[in-house]
């Protein structure tokens, strides 16, 4: 047998020793009612993959440090207090959503550590040798108790995608905005007051997530950004969009819900590719005509804000689907919305 399958089973235990099988190089036992491992998994000297998500292990056995062929290790939804005992070889190490207080030091000797997640524990700090893994690829640290991000996360020359959303942090480093981002930076839920000029660097990120913090500006730099199609910030408290916004020309959605927007800045019309609009609770009395030029725009949502009125323009958007203008007080635009629906648009007022 090289595979042992359980996941969801019902087990309390394994249903048989591990060291009976010395060929295993998978064993899924994910999403049982397990709370310990025998000491014997050690001796799986072919073991390549351990799947243990969502049972009741308070801790793991030091043995699994000793598993020579062991590349990935899945502990998401435990009752760890701490983090395992790992061999160096390992690539991807999943343990969100545990009772982890503190990242111990040893995790930098995992240089070949791919994927690392430690989102959803009780983490205050992380030990400076995380941020000197040369191989890392992602790294979750949401949903923790960090103060803190420092400089030396420049170390993380592989990193791709990092997500510190819903922690305590008050600032980002400036490094930040020298990594090389990819896949998506997650930054919400935190209290930033500002965000480096450094993310405008950021040009082959693809998803910006920067939502509810206590942000009055987004930096001008943005729009160095050239890769990002998702852009989110909503529940801030933005007074103004910057101008060079309208140059992200592969932005697909733009969130700003939330804030306290009074106009928008008429390089937006730029945004050629931009298919989403969300300005949902701002403070918006009008809404500029060159919104007509936003030829892809499908999805367009105005509830709540000051409007009065609507650009004639609005007709023109050809791929428009769904327009929302609830939580307005329009005077008098029945034409505009009835001539929308007439050729199928949802218009909700």
């Amino acid at each position: 047998m090289i595979e042992l399958r359980a996941p969801g089973a019902g087990l309390t235990r394994l249903p048989e020793d591990p060291a009976d099988h010395p060929g295993l190089r998978l064993i899924d036992v994910a999403w049982n009612d397990l709370a310990e491992l025998p000491p014997s998994i050690g001796k799986l000297a072919a073991l390549e993959e351990l799947r243990l998500d969502g049972n009741r292990f308070a801790c793991l056995p030091a043995e699994l440090g000793d598993l020579p062929a062991l590349r990935a290790l899945h502990a998401d939804g435990n009752e760890l207090s701490d983090v395992p005992s790992c061999p160096p070889g390992l690539e991807v190490l999943f343990l969100y959503g545990n009772a982890i207080t503190t990242a111990p030091a040893r995790l930098g000797g995992l240089q070949r550590l791919r994927h690392l997640s430690l989102g959803g524990n009780r983490l205050t700090t992380v030990p400076g040798e995380l941020w000197r893994l040369p191989s890392l690829e992602s790294l979750n640290l949401a949903q923790n108790q960090l103060t803190d991000l420092p400089a030396d996360i420049r170390g993380l020359r592989s990193l791709r995608m990092l997500d510190v959303a819903h922690n305590l942090l008050g600032s980002l480093p400036e490094e930040l905005g020298r990594l090389g981002l990819t896949d998506y930076l997650y930054v919400g839920d935190n209290r930033l007051t500002e965000l480096p000029a450094s993310l405008g660097g950021l040009d082959r990120l693809a998803y910006l997530n920067v939502s509810d913090n206590r942000l009055t500006a987004l930096p001008a730099t943005i729009g160095g950004m050239a890769a990002l199609r998702e852009l989110r910030a909503d529940g801030n408290r933005l007074t103004a969009l910057p101008a060079s916004l309208g140059g992200l020309r592969r932005l697909v959605e733009l969130h700003v819900r939330g804030n306290r927007l009074t106009s928008l800045p008429a390089e937006l019309a730029g945004l050629g590719a931009l298919r989403e609009l969300n300005l949902r609770d701002n403070l918006l009395a009008e809404l500029p005509g060159w919104v007509s030029r936003l030829s892809r725009l499908r999805h367009l949502d105005l509830r709540n804000n000051r409007l009065r009125a609507l650009p004639e323009s609005l007709a023109e958007l050809p791929e428009l689907e769904r327009l929302d203008l609830r939580w307005n007080k329009l005077d008098d635009s029945r034409a505009l919305v009835e001539a929308l629906r007439g050729r199928g648009v949802a218009v909700l007022d």
